[in-house]
C-alpha cells in the first residue's frame, strides 16, 4: 500500500502499544517513520523493524523535545506527519485492585438498604505530583511537540497533526479525573490549533480511542468482560484498530478533516 509514499512521520510513545502499530501501519503504506520513546533502544527495535529512525525524548520536558525535533530535521528533509501519542497510564494494578474492592462493598450495600456507606475518593487521594505527571505527560507533551513541529511545517505549509486523546476525554469517568482531565485539554488544543494553521494547509485532529487491549490497559483485565459485555460490537478494540484511524488522519483521503475526532470505540459511546 502507498496511502503515505514519500511522506515521513514522528511517532511519539512508539516502542510498544498503539504507538508501534501506528508506527508499523505508516510504514506499511509507504512513509518514513521516526519512532520516539523514552529509552533509544525500545524506539531502535520498532524502527529496526519498519526501516525507520529512533529518537529518545521525555515529551514532557520541553528542552529534550526540542532537541529531538533538532534531530529529526538532520534526519529527514521534511516533517509531514506527527502522532501524539506518548502517554502514561491512569491507574496501576493495585490501586485498581482496590478501588474495584470498594466499589465491590459499595455495590454490596446499595443492593442490600439502597444506601452506600463505602466510596471512591480518587480525587482526594491524588497527589499534586501526581496531577502534574499526568498533565505534564498528556498536554505539556501534546503542546511541546506541536511547537516544535509547526516550526518545520509551517514553512512547508503543509502537514497534518494527530492528537492522541481518550473516550475517557470525550465521556469522563469516575476515579479517574486527572486522566479524564489531561485527554479532555488535547481535545480543546486540537480543535485550537485546527483553526490556527489552518490557512497553511496543515490539518490537526484528535483520535479518542474506547476500550483497546494494550500493556496500558492491562491492569484492566478484571473489568474486560464487563467493558465487553457493553460494547454493542463485543470486543476489545485493537491497535490495528487505532492505527488504520491515524493511517486515515494522515493521508490525503482526509484532506476536508481538521479539527476533529474520530472515535473508534466499537460502540461503546456514541456521541462525541
Amino acid at each position: 500500500m502507498t496511502r503515505l509514499a514519500g511522506k515521513t512521520a514522528l511517532v511519539t510513545g512508539a516502542a510498544k502499544g498503539l504507538g508501534a502499530a501506528i508506527a508499523r501501519q505508516f510504514a506499511g503504506e509507504g512513509a518514513t517513520v521516526i519512532v520516539n520513546d523514552l529509552r533509544l533502544e525500545d524506539a531502535q527495535r520498532v524502527a529496526s523493524n519498519i526501516g525507520g529512525h529512533a529518537v529518545a525524548a521525555d515529551v514532557s520536558d520541553s528542552t529534550a523535545v526540542a532537541e529531538m525535533f533538532a534531530e529529526v530535521e538532520r534526519l529527514v528533509p521534511r516533517l509531514d506527519i506527527l502522532v501524539n501519542n506518548a502517554g502514561i497510564a491512569p491507574v496501576d494494578e493495585e490501586a485498581l485492585n482496590a478501588r474495584l474492592e470498594l466499589r465491590r462493598k459499595q455495590a454490596e450495600e446499595l443492593a442490600a438498604t439502597g444506601k452506600a456507606s463505602t466510596f471512591v475518593d480518587v480525587t482526594v487521594g491524588t497527589t499534586d505530583d501526581e496531577w502534574r505527571r499526568m498533565q505534564a505527560v498528556h498536554v505539556d507533551g501534546t503542546f511541546f511537540c506541536c511547537r516544535e513541529a509547526l516550526k518545520i511545517m509551517n514553512p512547508q505549509l503543509s502537514g497534518s497533526i494527530i492528537n492522541m486523546s481518550s473516550i475517557i476525554g470525550t465521556f469522563g469517568r469516575a476515579g479517574g479525573v486527572s486522566y479524564a482531565t489531561a485527554k479532555a485539554a488535547i481535545l480543546g488544543l486540537t480543535r485550537s490549533l485546527a483553526h490556527e494553521v489552518a490557512l497553511r494547509g496543515i490539518r490537526v485532529n484528535a483520535i479518542a480511542p474506547g476500550w483497546i487491549d494494550t500493556d496500558m490497559t492491562a491492569p484492566l483485565k478484571p473489568l474486560h468482560d464487563g467493558l465487553i459485555a457493553a460494547t454493542p460490537l463485543r470486543r476489545m478494540g485493537t491497535p490495528e484498530d487505532i492505527a488504520w484511524a491515524a493511517t486515515y488522519l494522515a493521508s490525503e483521503e482526509a484532506r476536508f478533516m481538521t479539527g476533529q475526532v474520530i472515535s473508534p470505540n466499537g460502540g461503546w459511546y456514541m456521541s462525541q
